[in-house]
C-alpha cells in the first residue's frame, strides 16, 4: 500500500534560521539568540508554576475559562474574544489552517517574521512577499499586492527580526484598503517593549473591525518562553473557529498558573521594560560606535549590520560562539550581513560588545 502524498506545499517549507551551530565551539554560556527575557518571569510566576506541578497528573480542561477573564481584566478587553494556545505560533498556524488553502494568498512583508510563509505553504496557499523599505513594511506595496485571491495579510508590529514598526495611522491605512473578506493578522508579540509615541496598541483596531486579529504571547516580556503560552484577540467568530481546531487540552496547568501570576506582578513588568529600554539603547550606541549599522528597534533585540565583507556577520557569529556567546543569524539572503542580538543583562551585553570589538580589531 502506498501512503497518500502529503500536501505539495509542505515541500516548499524551508528553515528560517541558520542550521546548527559550529560543533567545535563550546556550549554558549551567554544566550542572546532567541529573544527570551534574560530577566526571567515574575518570582510569583515561578512559585505558581511549581505549586501547580502538584496536580500535574490531571488535564487542565478549558484553559480559556481561567485565562481569558484574567487577560481581559488586565488589558481592558472582552474575554469572549480571547482564546489561548501553545505560544502565538500555534495560533498563527491555526489561523492559516482555518483561512488559507489552494488558490488563496497570504500577503506579508518580505523580511518580516520568517516562519510565517511556512504556515501558508503547509495549507497549499501562495505567499506574496512584498518588498520593504530598509526592513520596514511598506503599506503602499502591500495594498498594491492585493488580489482576488488574497485571504490574509500578516504583519508583525514590531517586526522580528528587524525590530521596525508601523504607526497606528499606517496600520489603519492598510486595513482601510482591505476587502471585507481579507483577514488582517497583527502579530504583537513584542508590544510590551514598544516606547514609540505613534504606536497604537493592536487591540484598538480589533475592537473597531470585523476582520482584524491580534496575536500576543507570554514568551517574551513575561519571561515564560518555556511555558509555551500565547493568546489571540479577535472577532468572536474567528475566536470560535480557532477554538474548534485546537488540540484537546492545549495548555499545561503550570503554564496557566504562571501566566495568571505574571499578569498580577506589574512591578516586575515595569522592571523588565525599563531594563530592556536601557540595554537596547546602550548596545545600539556601542555597535554604531564600532562602525556597524543598527536598525532602530522597538523589540527586545537589535539587528546589527556588518558592512565589511572582510569582517562578515558570519565570521562574527563564529567568533562570538567560540567565546561562548550565542547570537542569531538567519537563512534569508536579506540578512546575510546581519546578526541579531537579544537584549540581556548588562554584563552579557558588555561581553558581546567586547567580543565584537575583538573580532573587528583582529579576529578572523
Amino acid at each position: 500500500m502506498t501512503i497518500a502524498r502529503a500536501k505539495t506545499g509542505i515541500e516548499r517549507i524551508k528553515p528560517h534560521m541558520m542550521a546548527g551551530a559550529d560543533m567545535s565551539a563550546p556550549p554558549p554560556a551567554i544566550l542572546l539568540n532567541s529573544n527570551e527575557s534574560a530577566f526571567g518571569p515574575s518570582p510569583a510566576a515561578r512559585q505558581a508554576a511549581r505549586a501547580a506541578v502538584s496536580a500535574i497528573e490531571r488535564y487542565l480542561e478549558s484553559p480559556d475559562r481561567l485565562l481569558a477573564p484574567a487577560i481581559a481584566a488586565h488589558h481592558g478587553l472582552d474575554a469572549a474574544r480571547i482564546t489561548t494556545g501553545q505560544g502565538s505560533d500555534d495560533l498563527l498556524a491555526r489561523l492559516a489552517r482555518a483561512y488559507l488553502g489552494p488558490d488563496t494568498e497570504l500577503i506579508r512583508s518580505a523580511n518580516g517574521y520568517l516562519k510565517v510563509p511556512n504556515y501558508a505553504y503547509a495549507n497549499d496557499a501562495e505567499v506574496v512577499s512584498v518588498p520593504d523599505d530598509r526592513f520596514k513594511p511598506s503599506v503602499d506595496r502591500m495594498i498594491a499586492a492585493l488580489s482576488a485571491r488574497t485571504r490574509m495579510v500578516y504583519l508583525a508590529n514590531p517586526e522580528n527580526p528587524a525590530g521596525t514598526y508601523l504607526s497606528g495611522g499606517e496600520i489603519r491605512r492598510l486595513h482601510a484598503a482591505l476587502p471585507e473578506n481579507v483577514l488582517l493578522v497583527v502579530d504583537a508579540a513584542y508590544e510590551e517593549y514598544v516606547d514609540a509615541e505613534d504606536y497604537e496598541p493592536a487591540h484598538m483596531l480589533v475592537e473597531e473591525a470585523d476582520n482584524v486579529v491580534m496575536c500576543r504571547t507570554f514568551s517574551k516580556a513575561y519571561g515564560l518562553a518555556g511555558a509555551r503560552l500565547g493568546w489571540v484577540y479577535g472577532p468572536e467568530d474567528v475566536v470560535d473557529t480557532l477554538r474548534r481546531i485546537g488540540v484537546t487540552f492545549p495548555v499545561s496547568s503550570p503554564s496557566v498558573a504562571a501566566a495568571l501570576a505574571a499578569l498580577e506582578d506589574t512591578a516586575h513588568m515595569r522592571l523588565v521594560q525599563e531594563a530592556n529600554r536601557s540595554g537596547r539603547n546602550w548596545i545600539s550606541s556601542q555597535m554604531r560606535a564600532q562602525g556597524l549599522g543598527v536598525v532602530p528597534s522597538q523589540g527586545n533585540f537589535v539587528l546589527v549590520h556588518f558592512p565589511d565583507p572582510e569582517k562578515s556577520a558570519e565570521a562574527a557569529d563564529r567568533w562570538l560562539r567560540q567565546a561562548g556567546i550565542a547570537v542569531r543569524r538567519f537563512a534569508s539572503e536579506a540578512y546575510r550581513d546581519h546578526i541579531r542580538i537579544t537584549i540581556g543583562h548588562p554584563q552579557d551585553l558588555k561581553a558581546a560588545r567586547d567580543g565584537i570589538a575583538e573580532f573587528l580589531n583582529g579576529g578572523v
